[in-house]
Order: C-alpha cells, then structure tokens, then sequence
C-alpha cells in the first residue's frame, strides 16, 4: 500500500499542476497541499528514520526561503513556489533534490524558449489547425509548472522515497 501511494501521489500531483498550469496558468494550491501533507505519513510508512524525514522537511524549508525570495522579486509565480517547495519535501538533502533543481531549471529554460517562439509565431501556428490553449498565447508569464513537473519525473527515480519504495517492492 506505501508503495503504491510513493508511485502514485507525487507523479499524479506533478501531472495536474503541469495539465494546470498549461491550460489556466494557475497551479491549484489543493495539489501542492497534498502533495506536502501526503510527504510525512508516507515517509513514516515507508520507514525512513524520523531524523531522515526531519531532513526533508529541512530541505523543504530551505527550498521555500529562497522560492519566496524570488516571489518576493516577482521572478517566480506564488504556485510555481508552492509545488517547488512541495516537491522538494520528497527529495529531502539528497543528490536527488540537485538533480531536481537542475532539471527544473534545464527543462524551464527550454519551456520559456518554446513558449516564447509560439507566441512569436502563434499567426503561423494557428494557421496550420493545431490547437494551442488561448493562455499560452496571451498570458504574460510562463507556465512553469511543466518544467517543474518534468523535472520531478526525472528526479524521483533518484529519491530516497522512490528508492525505498522499489527496495520494498523487490523483497
């Protein structure tokens, strides 16, 4: 059962708020909080020590100063820093959670680039039928719950989460 919920909440979580924020530019705060909230019962049930889990939530903290200092200079959108902040609680101070800020930051870079050349040429690309949700053309911002969310699937396998949930698997 633990382990069904480590595969399952945190990948479904990442693809609401990506689906989300592509189609709305708006990352509802019901999936961050459930994604945060779920983090401790599970950890406990997947049978990581409380100091381990003490530690994610350190680095969920952590995670959270520097997202709300870039809310603060209004770089980062209030959603964008809730379900980073949430994430992050799953990687704890892991490689896990570099990796993760890493392929955020990769994968954002490319989504803006995209996003930018859509709305550049959104004319050509309407003209050839494919749709695209009126947000990615109008909006001001950039949907970065994908970047997030594709970030989170690259990092989790790493995860001490993940980790203990394949090892409870395999036995």
């Amino acid at each position: 059962m633990t382990e069904a919920a480590i595969f399952l909440i945190f990948p479904l979580c990442l693809a609401i708020a990506a689906l989300s924020d592509i189609l709305t530019m708006t990352i509802p705060n019901r999936v961050s909080l459930i994604l945060a909230a779920a983090f401790v019962p599970i950890a406990f049930m997947a049978g990581l020590p409380p100091a381990a889990i003490c530690m994610h939530l350190v680095a969920g903290a952590a995670v959270f100063a520097a997202c709300f200092a870039l809310f603060a200079l209004n770089v980062m959108g209030g959603g964008d820093a809730k379900l980073l902040t949430a994430a992050a609680l799953w990687f704890g101070y892991d490689p896990s959670l570099a990796a993760f800020v890493v392929y955020v930051g990769i994968i954002g870079g490319a989504v803006t680039l995209v996003i930018l050349g859509i709305r550049m040429y959104s004319d050509v690309i309407l003209a050839t039928g494919l749709p695209v949700p009126h947000s990615i053309l109008t909006a001001k911002k950039v949907p970065y719950g994908i970047a997030i969310a594709i970030g989170g699937f690259l990092a989790f396998p790493q995860s001490p989460l993940f980790l203990a949930a394949l090892e409870a698997v395999k036995s």
